[in-house]
């Protein structure tokens, strides 16, 4: 018992001082620092306005007329207003739990389904590893943004029809990169230890291969917080998530593609904004492979 405690505690300590040295060569690196900045300001953006509601942004995004119709951008109105005196600015804020929400699940079940697949085939080997893997590449022979829209439009326009859509087509490229990172781990004597010592199978997949390959499956996955990003607001963009007059970014920009002569402002701003959230991961996701990369010797 105390023996089980203390390698507990013992792996508990280095994930504890992996994250400071992470969160340290954040602060020092200005492309991480840009990104972690950027992140932020949308997950605590999404957060806030999840808890809160319509009540604490500057106006109601459904309410038409809350300023002069296509009003360019002012202080009182930041980004303008639509052609029914809608405030912009409100509707974005508003629209940002939805992208973050699909966001994180999307990426959060690829990292946790593709990781652990890869590493059970990686793991078992012969029979499993094949079958897994033709599983896998024939998922990645399939244009998945594009099914995922015929998906998304059979299951009829929702946040989570889009989310589901994009999650069945999301997972392989972490099943493989997860693989290819496990199968130098199964040859390690530690888990050649492992398993003369009688220790679970399941046990060793989560404790001595999965985790060793989240390193790894992290820095991909907050790079991959941008793509997912882009993906959505083309699910949005073509009407198969929210529609208006429920504010989404995506939709925003096709609702209002029309107006881009007369009243800029309506279709760009949620185009920079997707934009600016998409570059915030990339960046941020480029620091963690320098970070991870000199922490764990990864290239």
């Amino acid at each position: 018992m105390g023996e089980g405690m203390s390698r507990a505690q013992l792996q508990a300590n280095r994930v504890m001082d992996t994250i400071r040295e992470l969160l340290k060569y954040v602060t020092y690196n200005a492309k991480a620092k840009v990104g972690f900045a950027i992140t932020m300001i949308f997950v605590l953006t999404a957060v806030v306005e999840g808890i809160g509601g319509y009540k604490i942004l500057p106006y109601n995004p459904l309410k038409y007329f809350v300023g002069k119709p296509f009003s360019p951008p002012s202080l009182q109105h930041p980004f303008g207003t639509t052609e029914l005196g809608r405030d912009l600015f409100s509707m974005i804020i508003a629209g940002t739990p939805a992208a973050a929400i699909v966001t994180f699940a999307v990426v959060g079940f690829a990292f946790i389904f593709g990781g652990l697949l890869g590493s059970i085939s990686a793991y078992f080997g012969g029979t499993v590893d094949e079958v897994l893997m033709r599983i896998t590449d024939m998922f990645l022979t399939i244009p998945g943004l594009i099914f995922a829209m015929v998906l998304a439009f059979i299951l009829g326009p929702s946040i989570y029809h889009a989310m589901i859509a994009l999650m069945i087509f999301w997972w392989p490229t972490y099943a493989r990169l997860a693989r290819s990172e496990a199968l130098r781990i199964v040859q390690m004597n530690f888990v050649e230890a492992a398993k003369l010592a009688g220790i679970p199978s399941w046990k060793i997949i989560f404790r001595h291969v999965y985790s060793v390959v989240t390193p790894t499956l992290l820095t991909y996955a907050t790079m991959d917080l941008g793509t997912v990003v882009l993906a959505y607001s083309a699910l949005s963009f073509l009407g198969l998530s929210v529609r208006l007059p429920h504010p989404d970014w995506g939709y925003m920009i096709s609702a209002y593609l029309k107006y881009i002569f007369t009243a800029p402002w309506l279709p760009l701003t949620p185009v920079f904004v997707i934009l600016f959230v998409a570059a915030g991961f990339i960046l941020l996701g480029d620091g963690l492979r320098d970070a991870i990369g000199r922490e764990y010797g990864l290239r």
